[in-house]
């Protein structure tokens, strides 16, 4: 029975026994080639008036008007809160009257000393007569100084009960309203922020801020780096802003150091206090070779990508830069005009034949 079996297994066509080649795994696969991007950085940052004043009373007294429309804008100068100055005129008043005594007196004091002066010379007065006039005189003076003082002073406290705006830019609301009493101990009356340029400020490690000088000296030709924002939705700012200040230390605790912005903000869009998604990146861009994020897979050794050589999967070991919309920087691994497939990956493995077609979903 053996030998007849064997004999029937050598009858056998070749083809019958040959194993059935492997199917070809439909992928999709995209050909990577150079494009010109701007690398850069992301971080996220708060924006900062460039100036930012706390109205306050400088005086105690009724407020008798709130003389501005909360959220309106405002110029320098401009009258905002007046308080009542009655009390005020009359002290100025006061102080009037007695800087004309002071002076008055001085005037007597000064004459006395004169002729006190004048009969020394002729040997009818006494040297301690003259001393004692000299005397009254200085103190004549020292009240006259004392009394303009009062007089300067009253005339400052009577300019204080009106407050008016010290920079021009958008007021907030009110903290008080007409009738109540005010002082410096009443805290800030109204807040006024100039809107526009704007600062916006953004913490980098030590990291980031050596990206971005490389990135300062790549655009050395060029105006600056340019800053660009995008709000809590995704959507982009339409104004872009350039770095005027790095911070002369570290913060010890975070390890990071702060970097300020200056962003013209024609439209008030930018808020005091909002935050913001910030992207350094130099003004020259450069060729880079990109492949979409969907395309990356990582495993012990790293990242690395399929592509098709030869109608089989092979890998690409990658190293990649900064991120571009849905794709990254390829900086090593992978040349133009390779396809790197992006879909059908999950069953793909190295040695595989392959169906290779365009993408559809990138």
């Amino acid at each position: 029975m053996r030998r007849i079996a064997l004999a029937l297994i050598l009858l056998l066509p070749a083809a019958a026994l040959a194993q059935p080649a492997p199917q070809a795994l439909p992928v999709g696969v995209v050909t990577v080639s150079r494009h010109p991007v701007n690398p850069g950085s992301d971080f996220v940052g708060r924006v900062e008036a460039m100036q930012k004043v706390d109205l306050r009373a400088r005086v105690t007294g009724f407020l008798e008007s709130v003389d501005f429309k909360e959220g309106g804008l405002v110029k320098e100068g401009d009258t905002l809160f007046h308080l009542e100055s009655a009390p005020f005129v009359a002290a100025q008043l006061q102080a009037r009257g007695a800087l004309l005594q002071a002076q008055g007196q001085l005037a007597n004091a000064t004459g006395q000393l004169q002729r006190a002066q004048e009969l020394l010379r002729s040997s009818a007065g006494s040297v301690s007569t003259r001393d004692d006039r000299q005397a009254a005189q200085q103190s004549a003076q020292g009240a006259v100084i004392i009394a303009d003082a009062d007089l300067r002073m009253a005339t400052i406290n009577l300019d204080y009960t009106t407050i008016t705006a010290p920079i021009s830019g958008r007021i907030g609301r009110t903290a008080v309203t007409k009738g109540n009493v005010v002082s410096p101990q009443s805290g800030a009356l109204a807040t006024i922020v100039s809107p526009d340029p704007i600062y916006l400020t953004f913490p980098v490690s030590e990291r980031d801020l050596l990206q971005i000088r490389r990135e300062g000296a790549r655009a050395a030709t060029a105006a600056s780096l340019v800053v660009r924002l995008h709000f809590a939705d995704g959507s982009a700012y339409d104004q872009v802003g350039h770095i005027d200040f790095l911070d002369v230390s570290v913060d010890r605790g975070t390890d990071t150091m702060m970097v300020r912005a200056q962003v013209p903000n024609p439209k008030g869009e930018l808020i005091d206090g909002q935050f913001v998604r910030v992207r350094v990146e130099g003004t020259e861009p450069e060729q880079a070779v990109l492949v979409p994020q969907a395309a990356l897979l990582t495993d012990q050794q790293g990242l690395y990508v399929f592509v098709v050589v030869d109608g089989h999967a092979a890998i690409r070991r990658l190293k990649t830069g900064a991120d571009v919309g849905r794709d990254v920087v390829v900086e090593q691994g992978l040349a133009d005009g390779e396809q790197v497939v992006v879909e059908g990956l999950m069953s793909l493995r190295v040695g595989a034949p392959v169906l290779a077609s365009p993408a559809k979903g990138i």
